[in-house]
């Protein structure tokens, strides 16, 4: 994507001190005056409402076609408050606002983004194989939720082996709280957790901590509640394309290009001005464009070519299991996206760990022993098969040519907790002892690992579906839920329905905050030490041996739960793997030979030798290369 003139006006950055000039949204000039620009293709004019000490001023902003207004003032300043006036009277905020210190409703606030002066300018990431992420959700993370309150808890995670800390989406939503999913503003860090330089100074914090900070982004729709591009930029949206929140974003039809455009920009300003390192696309799966180059394929090609001396990652989730966004360059470096979300593989560790087989899971419990034999070695379980829970449809593409790097494994996130009836973590529905097996295959394997935050010492806190949304649309969100839990057998009882949270309550918002303070209990620590054990291998043993590793993999699976698994690394050692998932013990293993690794119990390799494991037991085993 070329940079125009009016992106050009903007003053040039310093290393300490960056500003992603935007064709839209307030902009201050070199000259100090303000530049406001909008898109408003359904409406004939627009005047800017300035906010003074005694009400508002307006000033009429000049149709320079094709939709767009402008003007520049020398009226305006940072810390500024306005909004744009449309000719029936509504007021609406800036929808590339940088700041909406009175939330989503409210006006919007000039910032001066180059007024932060960067701490740690020369960060520039870290290859993706070192990659270990920590998921976390900024209002829950901490007793405060607030992006300084975070600060305090970076060596923690730092310490205990954590690369990446990936925040959920901070677009500016209605209300003071939220996951994030429903932003309106996309260019606005919601204002609940603090303000832009507040984050920026966590970004600074993970940085310093020698950890990239990613954030999650939206780009298939908008929330339901403050999103005012309807009243006056409606090619904004299609009908020609349906979602589940209704009428598509337009990113092929006619118009289509200032919307892109938009888009573009949002994942530019965040990784430029904020300096994150990495953006993780929301459901991607859920934007529908037919375009000849379609909005995901223009915004990661832009990305590598805009930021080629920063170690980029652009994570990708997407339930269609579309391998080829995943492409390789003949060195290993991504083409556009560096990984996507293996959900595949949470599935079936799900199932394998707790017995459930509704809803999504409803598509591996026939053989989750091959099929996690096959997440190891494959990547994605759905190639191309039927899926049940899709009505037979067919779901994914091969993956098998991709390096383990290219999927990112998890056994929970915010969607796998928070989206069950009563938020439980796996801590609270599975036995000790399989958690550990299952967690070795987790966080050893070549695969890029993510934790749920509190995951690493076994909180014990749920964490509930929260939003704070009023009236009709309060009612709808809260009916919905009790609606989509009735239908469950283990639901089926008034009493037992009537124990799924209000995710408008603030008390259910309250109960998902991590306790820090359980980390004290002997129990917790227990859980802390065995990560910590574990990514310490990773960290020493594996990740050096994973750049420019290729798709060499084998495994197998007998007796329904007893599987082995080896891989060859970059530089031709072998990671190995043997495992009983089951309450009962197993025969029929062979030693995979090489250096015990890790156990998950005392005496294991012995029993191996034996040919047989205990109940939910994993040896791992490296085999260095041959010399020469």
């Amino acid at each position: 994507m070329t940079v125009s003139a009016r992106e050009a006006d903007a003053a040039p950055d310093t290393p300490d001190r960056v500003a992603h000039s935007m064709p839209f949204g307030a902009q201050i000039q070199p000259d100090g005056r303000v530049r406001f620009r909008l898109w408003a293709p359904s409406v004939d004019s627009v005047e800017l409402a300035l906010a003074t000490g005694s009400g508002e001023r307006r000033l009429p902003m000049k149709a320079e076609g094709d939709g767009w207004f402008s003007l520049t003032t020398d009226q305006a300043k940072a810390g500024s408050q306005y909004r744009y006036a449309l000719p029936n009277g509504m007021l609406v905020p800036d929808p590339a606002s940088r700041y909406q210190a009175h939330d989503a409703h409210g006006p919007s606030t000039v910032i001066d983004p180059a007024a932060y002066r960067w701490e740690e300018p020369g960060f520039r990431g870290r290859p993706w194989e070192q990659t270990v992420l920590y998921e976390l959700h900024v209002g829950a993370f901490t007793p405060q939720g607030t992006y300084l309150a975070a600060i305090d808890k970076l060596e923690h995670l730092a310490s205990l082996g954590v690369t990446a800390v990936e925040l959920m989406p901070l677009a500016d939503f209605p209300g003071r709280r939220g996951w994030g999913y429903d932003g309106v503003l996309f260019y606005a860090p919601d204002s609940s957790y603090g303000t832009p330089d507040e984050l920026k100074q966590l970004v600074d914090a993970i940085h310093a901590c020698g950890m990239q900070a990613f954030l999650d982004v939206v780009y298939n729709h908008f929330g339901p509640d403050g999103n005012y591009l309807h009243a006056y930029a409606k090619p904004f949206f299609t009908d020609r394309h349906h979602t589940p929140w209704g009428a598509a974003i337009n990113y092929d039809g006619k118009h289509a290009r200032p919307v892109r455009d938009f888009m573009i920009h949002n994942a530019l300003y965040w990784l430029e001005e904020f300096r994150f390192d990495g953006l993780r696309l929301d459901a991607v799966n859920a934007i529908v464009d037919s375009s000849g180059t379609d909005l995901l394929t223009e915004l990661g090609k832009t990305v590598r070519e805009r930021l080629p001396d920063r170690h980029i990652h652009l994570v990708l989730e997407n339930d269609s299991n579309e391998a080829r966004h995943l492409k390789r360059r003949k060195d290993g470096s991504p083409k556009t996206y560096t990984a996507q979300w293996n959900d595949d593989f949470h599935h079936v560790c799900h199932v394998l760990l707790t017995g459930e087989s509704g809803g999504y899971y409803k598509d591996y419990p026939d053989a989750p022993g091959e099929m996690l034999v096959r997440a190891l070695t494959e990547g994605f379980i759905y190639q191309g098969e039927p899926s049940a829970h899709r009505g037979g449809k067919n779901r994914g593409e091969p993956s098998g040519e991709l390096p383990p790097t290219a999927f990112v494994s998890f056994l929970q996130n915010h969607d796998q907790v928070g989206n069950r009836a009563l938020g439980e973590r796996l801590s609270m529905l599975v036995e000790p002892r399989a958690l550990r097996a299952m967690s070795s295959l987790h966080l050893l394997s070549p695969q890029i690992p993510m934790l749920w935050m509190g995951e690493e010492w076994g909180a014990k806190t749920p964490f509930h579906f929260f939003c704070e949304f009023h009236g009709g649309l309060a009612d709808s969100v809260r009916e919905g839920r009790l609606r989509e839990f009735g239908s469950f057998p283990e639901f089926s009882a008034p009493e037992i329905l009537a124990r799924i949270p209000d995710p408008n309550a603030e008390q259910t918002f309250i109960a998902s905050k991590l306790d820090w303070e359980a980390l004290a209990w002997e129990e917790h620590e227990d859980w802390l030490a065995h990560y910590g054990v574990l990514l310490k291998l990773r960290q020493n043993a594996i990740v050096p041996r994973l750049a420019g590793m290729s798709a060499r993999a084998e495994g197998r699976c007998w007796n329904g739960r007893a599987i082995t698994v080896a891989w060859e690394l970059a530089d031709g050692a072998i990671l190995s793997v043997a495992a009983n998932l089951g309450e009962e013990e197993r025969d029929g293993f062979e030693h995979p030979g090489g250096d015990l690794l890790f156990e998950t119990e005392e005496g294991l390799e012995d029993l191996l030798d034996q040919g047989r494991m205990p109940p939910w037991s994993a040896a791992w085993f490296l085999t260095a290369p041959e010399a020469g």
